[in-house]
């Protein structure tokens, strides 16, 4: 920070590349577009050249950066929110299906998982199609909530604490885990059902070849 302060270029360029990945996500989560979000980006870099002085370090330069642009962030987006409904800040849906937990019979089963998650990633061959798992995470955070959305991306994409979000997003303690919950079990629903559809086919395509062998 004293090298930024005393106006190394450097250290300010270190800063940007470090940092300004991040900060385009987070921002694309408040405004309509991408030309949109780098605009706010490019507000809050300025912001920050211009408020060096002021800041005290009691938090650290990440959570400062991200603290201007969400403020920059929101402001910029009254006008232009998104299409996409937000929905109410909690729901009535489950997060996960009932049935897959045990509802009695056996004690001390009562609640626990009969059918659990499964894993994202399970042999070398499952994970030969990690880039459209990945494609399909991504595709699945864009259809998230917006506040559930950006909770998920500070939380598990840009690792912030889970004080930082609360506080970056003005969110209770509690607010914050549950948007967090419902975020990343959607996100696991979604990736399963790809995964299964993955699994159909792949056995849909050995039962011909054995066929024609």
């Amino acid at each position: 920070m004293l090298s930024l302060r005393n106006g190394d270029e450097r250290a300010f360029e270190v800063l940007v590349g470090r940092h300004a990945p991040g900060m385009l996500r987070v921002a694309r989560t408040f405004v309509a577009s991408d030309s949109a979000a780098e605009d706010v980006v490019q507000d809050t870099w300025v912001a920050v050249m211009r408020g060096l002085d002021l800041f005290e370090e009691r938090c650290s330069v990440k959570t400062w950066l991200y603290r201007i642009l969400i403020n920059r962030a929101k402001s910029s987006g009254i006008g232009e929110r998104r299409t996409i409904p937000i929905g109410p800040l909690h729901d009535d849906d489950p997060t996960v299906d009932p049935g897959r937990f045990h509802s009695g019979g056996e004690p001390g089963v009562r609640g626990h998982w009969c059918e659990p998650p499964r894993p994202w990633q399970r042999d070398p061959q499952a994970q030969a199609v990690g880039a459209e798992l990945l494609q399909q995470l991504r595709a699945a955070i864009e259809q998230l909530p917006e506040s559930q959305r950006q909770v998920v991306i500070l939380r598990d994409v840009e690792e912030m604490s889970a004080a930082e979000t609360a506080e970056l997003l003005s969110l209770s303690a509690a607010n914050q885990r549950s948007l967090l919950h419902r975020g990343r079990a959607r996100l696991r629903t979604t990736l399963e059902q790809y995964l299964a559809l993955e699994d159909s086919v792949g056995i849909e395509s050995q039962g011909r070849q054995e066929a024609a062998g």
